[in-house]
């Protein structure tokens, strides 16, 4: 287990794609907003050469039509590239038509912009759950062998499946098999701490330091998520908010770069499916 590493993850979202903002953001009025994606998303790419880690980005496909440069500069830089679907919007919430309708867009729009047919899918806000099991089915049709998408925790008002599988498994499906990587939780009994996101902004480092360490100990890698925005205090203030959104969205936006650096000086991370072939040759041997 010491051999494998964790597995870092961006989705490639602007902050006017959060599902928090939906209510007060259209997506037929995205592009009347200043977009920062490409800025952040460069810092990011800045600070992983920096501290020598590659990981897996699961790019809006909204983004990747509007900047496939962006999407290049990616691939260049040695990361790995996946969809995040194309309109940011819940899973549970399409229809099975309108589901196949945005990860065919979101295929389309990524090979467009770099040559690469994906085949790793993350759902925004983690989306699928016991609700919209459906939707893998539905991805294995279309191509993806891969999704990270079903977060083994409960109490969260957007995502979350109770007593889901934690490790990295083969879930079977009509049109065949497609791996999922959960992403990770240090759990005790109520309390979560999922690695990654507004979580890693709100409690201390040495808090997300802990529970990858615990999830190794539980003899699985641990995954860790975070977004370009969230490297960007200076990004605009979206007004009408209520506290609790407010407060999850710009917590500790100031101090998510560093803490970034400082966890991958001290935890080792790869691109996903680099982890996937590390536990596979694992367990042969």
């Amino acid at each position: 287990m010491d051999l494998i590493p964790n597995a870092m993850t961006v989705d490639v979202e602007d902050y006017f794609h959060v599902s928090a903002f939906a209510d007060r953001v259209t997506r037929h009025d995205w592009d009347r907003y200043e977009s920062r994606v490409q800025g952040n998303t460069d810092r990011l790419l800045s600070l992983f050469d920096e501290v020598q880690v590659r990981g897996t980005f699961f790019v809006l496909g909204w983004v990747a039509e509007r900047f496939p440069r962006l999407v290049q500069r990616i691939v260049k830089a040695g990361h790995e590239i996946a969809s995040h679907g194309y309109w940011h919007q819940l899973v549970y919430d399409l229809t099975p038509e309108q589901f196949v309708k945005d990860i065919q867009a979101s295929r389309d729009a990524i090979a467009s912009a770099c040559g690469v047919e994906v085949n790793a899918y993350r759902a925004p806000s983690f989306s699928i759950t016991d609700k919209s099991f459906w939707a893998l089915d539905l991805l294995r049709e279309h191509g993806f062998t891969t999704d990270s998408s079903i977060f083994p925790i409960s109490g969260h008002d957007r995502y979350g499946v109770k007593d889901a599988n934690k490790e990295i498994h083969q879930r079977e499906t009509a049109h065949g098999e497609i791996s999922e990587f959960p992403p990770s939780a240090w759990s005790r009994g109520r309390f979560h701490v999922p690695i990654g996101g507004g979580y890693f902004r709100l409690f201390p480092l040495p808090v997300t330091s802990k529970a990858i360490r615990v999830v190794r100990r539980e003899g699985r890698p641990a995954m860790f998520y975070t977004h370009p925005w969230e490297i960007d205090s200076e990004q605009p203030r979206m007004q009408n908010l209520t506290k609790r959104t407010r407060f999850r969205h710009y917590v500790n936006l100031k101090h998510t770069a560093d803490r970034l650096r400082r966890l991958c000086q001290s935890h080792r991370f790869d691109r996903m499916s680099t982890v996937m072939d590390a536990v596979r040759q694992s367990a042969v041997c």
